[in-house]
């Protein structure tokens, strides 16, 4: 129907890397003065290592007697991270979660009434908490998001590029890479 190719000579718009490293002491201030259901959710991102989705939507019949079974959403690569003892001591803090009395949940991060949190409901938390933190400690630098997590998750492991890679489930070395980079 078109005679020539309508996006010709339109130039593509690249996005710029990520290069945001989330050194200990912001991790450990932005830890220190979050509600709960951030702290869980910041260990769960950056122990095993995924997405913001995996966090929220990670649901208790995913524990297996070896570690959590994760199935990555992005890339739907399926994984056991093994049992740690702070990833215990994580798990433990999240059924302490407040419920309403009656109340159960799948959800290992839940509502009081045991629903799932909305990404704008949690993001709502996320963002008050780095406000807060940039109050209390205005020394460092909380210009990070909770995708970073995960990547410094991933730069943190002791091991090569192809570990990093088989624990991260990205597709290929070059994302891995890029992470490595920001460390």
């Amino acid at each position: 129907m078109v005679r020539g190719n309508p996006t010709k000579g339109v130039k593509q718009f690249r996005e710029v890397a990520r290069d945001r490293y989330i050194t200990n002491a912001e991790y450990q201030a932005l830890y220190s003065i979050a509600p709960p259901v951030v702290q869980i959710a910041m260990e769960l991102a950056y122990l095993c290592c995924t997405r913001q989705a995996d966090v929220l939507e990670m649901k208790k019949s995913q524990f297996m007697e070896e570690g959590i079974l994760i199935k990555k959403s992005k890339t739907s690569v399926a994984q056991i991270k093994a049992w740690t003892p702070r990833l215990e001591k994580t798990i433990q803090q999240a059924a302490a979660l407040p419920l309403k009395k009656g109340m159960s949940s799948i959800y290992v991060i839940h509502q009081e009434s045991g629903s799932i949190y909305t990404r704008d409901g949690f993001n709502s938390r996320w963002m008050k908490t780095k406000q807060e933190a940039k109050a209390k400690f205005p020394e460092l630098d909380f210009n990070f998001t909770f995708h970073d997590l995960k990547a410094k998750g991933i730069s943190d492991l002791s091991g090569n590029l192809y570990e990093k890679q088989a624990i991260s489930g990205h597709k290929n070395m070059e994302q891995t890479a890029r992470l490595q980079q920001k460390n």
